[in-house]
């Protein structure tokens, strides 16, 4: 299922624009596009919503027809247990994660006996847990941290614009993750020189336009096939002023989810 998600909202949710766009407003906006999935993923004022106000979110996405998937940082048991409480509220069947978190970067080892303690929750509540293929770790070590643990409900949300930063080649990252993959993240990516040439900035581009190899993905992963969700988001860089960043991030939301429904 093709899906939107907080990163492909992440300038109309901020405070450098004259009216921020709510998290239901996100969950509208994502219904007139004909998109039944939302990922609320990095989303800071979830965590702080009171009980009543995740409730009123999850009714608006109920009567919107949505279907809700969560986002967080870290792998502290205590987190990922709050997580899962929030997932049940809005019957979500997957929270997307990454190893380290804003205060805890555990070993290998420490993460594996953390995610052994926490996916017996997860198993029980029939939640798939993902971790986020990132710079700051290899993606051979990630990979090998999932099978060791070895659950069914642990796996990988692929995002190979992330692995460039640690000089590791996307398509690489597709192929090793392939079989474990339970989410993928959507984006295009690309470099671009710097004023005077002097270097690059490597930044978001409109799908279709950059560097990333899309087919390459779904020939890898096959997630049509394997029922693994597809989510929009951006690496979109401020536009000068709030209303061309705005306009630009609705036509990049545009061109991705026709570039993903022209493949279907």
């Amino acid at each position: 299922m093709i899906g939107l998600g907080t990163y492909a909202y992440f300038w109309q949710h901020s405070d450098r624009v004259p009216q921020p766009l709510s998290l239901i407003g996100a969950f509208e906006d994502t219904r007139a596009q004909g998109v039944d999935l939302f990922q609320i993923c990095d989303y800071a004022p979830l965590e702080q919503m009171t009980d009543t106000e995740l409730r009123d979110a999850a009714e608006a996405a109920g009567d919107l027809g949505l279907t809700i998937e969560l986002g967080t940082k870290g792998i502290v048991p205590e987190h990922l247990s709050r997580f899962l409480a929030i997932a049940e509220v809005f019957d979500a069947r997957l929270v997307r994660s990454m190893l380290y978190g804003p205060d805890s970067r555990p070993s290998l080892a420490e993460a594996e006996t953390s995610l052994r303690r926490t996916m017996r929750e997860y198993e029980t509540a029939g939640v798939t847990l993902a971790l986020e293929t990132y710079e700051q770790l290899a993606t051979a070590d990630l990979v090998g941290l999932v099978e060791v643990v070895g659950s069914d409900h642990l796996g990988i949300c692929l995002d190979p614009a992330n692995v460039v930063a640690r000089l590791e080649n996307p398509r690489t990252c597709v192929e090793q993750t392939a079989a474990l993959t339970k989410n993928v993240h959507v984006k295009d990516f690309a470099f671009a020189r710097q004023p005077g040439w002097v270097g690059f900035t490597y930044s978001g581009a409109s799908m279709g336009s950059g560097l990333h190899d899309y087919a390459h993905l779904l020939g890898a992963v096959r997630p049509r096939e394997r029922g693994i969700n597809e989510i929009v988001e951006h690496w979109l860089p401020w536009q000068d002023d709030a209303e061309t960043t705005i306009r630009t991030e609705r036509e990049w939301t545009r061109a991705t989810l026709e570039h993903l429904r022209s493949t279907l």
